[in-house]
C-alpha cells in the first residue's frame, strides 16, 4: 500500500563542512501504516524521483528517512522546503549489511554462523540494529560476543530489545537545525 505525505526537509545538526544531507520525520498516521516499528526498507520517492531507503525508527512510534546529498541534487529540493513523498514497504526487506566486526565474530564461530544463516532478513536486521545502536565501543564489542553467544545456543532473535527505541529511548531522529 503507497502512501503520501508533504513534509519540510530538515537539515541536522552537526553536519561537517562537506557534508550534505537531509532527513523527514514520517507522520505518525504513515508510519503506523508500515509493517514494524523498527527499521523497515521502504520504496519512495521524492518529489516524483525514486529511490529505496532503510527507515529508522524515532522512539516516538514513527520513523525517519535519510535523504542524501545526490538525491538533494537529483530533485533540485532545499533545506526548510516541503516535499511531496510517496512510501510504500518493499515485497521483501533486502539483505541488510553485516558490519565487519560482526561478520568477522560469526565466521569464528561455525555455530553461531549456522543459525544467522538459518534466520529471517528480518531477524539479522534486529540483530544488526542491536549491535550497531551500542554508543560506545566497550559495548558494541561486549554486544559483538553476547550475538554470537546466543546464536552459538539456538537463539534466532535478539531479546530484550526495544526495535522500536519507544520504550527504552534508544532511537531518536536527528536533531535539526531550525
Amino acid at each position: 500500500m503507497k502512501s503520501q505525505f508533504s513534509a519540510p526537509l530538515r537539515k541536522p545538526q552537526g553536519l561537517g563542512e562537506n557534508e550534505q544531507w537531509a532527513f523527514v520525520i514520517l507522520p505518525k498516521e504513515i508510519s503506523a501504516l508500515l509493517p514494524r516499528r523498527g527499521r523497515t526498507t521502504v520504496a519512495a520517492s521524492i518529489n516524483s524521483c525514486p529511490f529505496t531507503v532503510l527507515l529508522e525508527p524515532d522512539g516516538q512510534k514513527s520513523h525517519w528517512l535519510r535523504i542524501s546529498a545526490e538525491l538533494l541534487k537529483a530533485t533540485h529540493a532545499n533545506y526548510g522546503e516541503d516535499a511531496l513523498f510517496e512510501i510504500a514497504p518493499v515485497e521483501q526487506e533486502p539483505e541488510p549489511d553485516l558490519p565487519d566486526d560482526l561478520a568477522n565474530a560469526l565466521q569464528a564461530q561455525p555455530d553461531a554462523l549456522a543459525i544467522w544463516q538459518a534466520t529471517t532478513t528480518i531477524a539479522r536486521l534486529d540483530w544488526i540494529h542491536w549491535v550497531t545502536s551500542a554508543k560506545q565501543a566497550k559495548t558494541r564489542s561486549k554486544r559483538v560476543n553476547d550475538a554470537c553467544d546466543m546464536l552459538a545456543s539456538g537463539k534466532k532473535r535478539v531479546c530484550c530489545f526495544d526495535t522500536s527505541g519507544y520504550f527504552s529511548k534508544a532511537f531518536s531522529a536527528p536533531k535539526a537545525i531550525d
